[in-house]
Order: C-alpha cells, then sequence, then structure tokens
C-alpha cells in the first residue's frame, strides 16, 4: 500500500502536544526570523494555546502545517506549511523548514515530493508558490530543481535590521 504522506527517508505527519518543545525552539531562534515574518519571541503558553486549537483543517483554517520526520526513528527535522489557501482558484503559498544540521541531504526534496502529490492529489490544489529571498541561494536552487519557476522578483520587499532585501517569486503548476 502506498504512503501518502511517508516515503522511506521521511513523514509528514500532523502536529502533536509533543512537538511543542522542539516548536519552541525552533519558532524563538532568531537567526531564522530572516526567512519568516517573526520579529518577536512566542511563549511556551502561546504554542501550546497553537497546539490545542490547530485542527489541520485546511479549508478552515487556511493553512496546513506538518511536521517533517525521519521515517525511520520519527526525529522532527521540520516542518511543511500550506499557507494563505485560496480555494476558490485553487493556489496556496508553500512554507519549508529543515533544521540546522539536517540541510543539505536532500531531505527539503524529499518533503517536497509528498506536500506536492498531496497537494494535488487531495486537496485539489492547481498551484504553488513560494517567496525565497534573492540571498538564500541553497533555497532558491532547490525549488528551481524541483521544477518552480521564478516569475518575478519584488524589489525590497524583506527588511532585516535597517536594509531591505529583494524576493524572488516562484510558482509550479500542478
Amino acid at each position: 500500500m502506498k504512503q501518502l504522506l511517508s516515503n522511506h527517508i521521511v513523514t509528514l505527519r500532523p502536529l502533536e502536544p509533543t512537538d511543542l518543545d522542539t516548536l519552541y525552539r525552533w519558532e524563538n531562534d532568531t537567526s531564522l526570523w530572516i526567512v519568516s515574518d517573526t520579529v518577536a519571541p512566542y511563549s511556551r503558553e502561546a504554542l501550546w494555546h497553537y497546539l490545542q486549537e490547530y485542527t489541520g483543517d485546511i479549508y478552515s483554517q487556511r493553512q496546513l502545517r506538518l511536521m517533517i520526520t525521519l521515517t525511520g526513528d520519527g526525529q522532527p527535522i521540520g516542518t511543511v506549511d500550506f499557507l494563505n489557501f485560496d480555494p476558490l482558484n485553487n493556489r496556496a503559498e508553500l512554507g519549508l523548514f529543515i533544521a540546522d544540521g539536517m540541510r543539505g541531504k536532500g531531505l527539503g526534496r524529499q518533503a517536497l515530493e509528498l506536500l506536492t502529490s498531496y497537494a494535488r492529489e487531495h486537496i485539489g490544489l492547481r498551484q504553488l508558490y513560494v517567496y525565497i529571498s534573492l540571498d538564500n541561494e541553497a533555497c532558491l536552487h532547490l525549488f528551481e530543481q524541483y521544477g518552480y519557476r521564478r516569475v518575478g522578483v519584488l524589489t525590497s520587499w524583506v527588511k532585516r535590521g535597517n536594509s531591505y532585501h529583494d524576493v524572488a517569486l516562484l510558482q509550479m503548476i500542478l
């Protein structure tokens, strides 16, 4: 039987209350804030409430977050997100995070393959899109190698410190 959200390397699974400490560590790592819109730390209590209230229903919450784990031992190695889900136009923004120490091993590509198949076959999405800072060459390479097409550059789109940076908009038609 084909496992929808799992292969021999990675598994995508729903968030669990046991993910609290991992999410707390990742969400409060200020070095990661440059690739997100985070500007303030999350409290453990706020994340606990998020986990308690999170249903995983992309239609009611307009987002879906899944934990990426290693298939063999279940170790959490990152997250994938559908954000800004638009059911009318069948599209969603995609977020991908692979933890430090696990990057550069092909795990992000494995997660992308599972997530793309899920988006197409079970949610019925027509397109996925990502925003990637132009200086994030590894991430740009990953998405372009996977088949995302660069469709534009947004000038001075994200602020880091006192300077602004350009981001590429990449899109995949499923």
